[in-house]
């Protein structure tokens, strides 16, 4: 993104709000300096979709899953080996909601017996969405790796969206929302770290990027 490209569109804001240009930043919070930053990680982000491609394979995998709705209820613990050994005590009697108030480290759902509720395609991150709606009604998942710890899914219901449309309607709506995703910053800069391959020799700073690691 060029200077020259974020000066341009300062220019067309600052025209659009004329004498009150000044008072609208004020009100924003914003400087001359933070606003223009803020245009360039906009300019950023569209450059960045712009770029990326989304396969008619992803799209109909999106709008298979988008049809519907899910209710469903997990368990969330930090290892996958304490995620195995709840899945056998389930297979064995155990009762979910008391395992989910007793051991889910998501409080939230946690108390209400580890129950999600209705949700839709990419209202979860996209493991445990993806493994939700590929599970059998009423089965238990094997542990669902994500960044906040594994988890345990079950889907009690699903139900079709009204009035969802067909693919060919849907199209162009899920390429947007595919590519808006896979321009997401924190996505880019994993592949950037991915594709550099950096190695990091202090042993004080090991952990520096491990929030980049699947």
């Amino acid at each position: 993104v060029t200077d020259e490209e974020v000066q341009a569109k300062y220019d067309e804001s600052a025209e659009q709000y004329g004498e009150q240009f000044e008072i609208f930043l004020a009100s924003q919070g914003q400087t001359e300096e933070s606003f223009k930053q803020n245009i360039r990680w906009g300019l950023f982000q569209e450059k960045a979709m712009e770029e990326v491609e989304v396969s008619d394979k992803e799209i109909e995998a999106y709008y298979n899953q988008g049809k519907y709705e899910l209710n469903a209820r997990h368990i969330l613990v930090e290892t996958e080996e304490e995620a195995k050994a709840i899945i056998e005590e389930l297979k064995n009697g155990a009762d979910f909601a008391e395992i989910a108030k007793e051991k889910s480290v998501d409080t939230g759902s946690g108390a209400q017996g580890g129950e999600l509720g209705w949700f839709s395609v990419g209202m979860m991150v996209p493991e445990f969405n993806d493994a939700a709606y590929a599970l059998e009604l009423k089965t238990v998942s094997e542990p669902v790796k994500s960044d906040f710890g594994y988890h345990i899914i079950e889907v009690k219901e699903k139900r079709e969206v009204e009035g969802y449309g067909t693919l060919e309607e849907k199209k162009e709506e899920i390429r947007e929302q595919l590519k808006a995703q896979k321009a997401d910053w924190a996505t880019i800069q994993e592949q950037l770290l991915e594709d550099a391959k950096v190695e990091v020799k202090d042993e004080d700073l090991k952990d520096a990027f491990e929030t980049h690691e699947h």
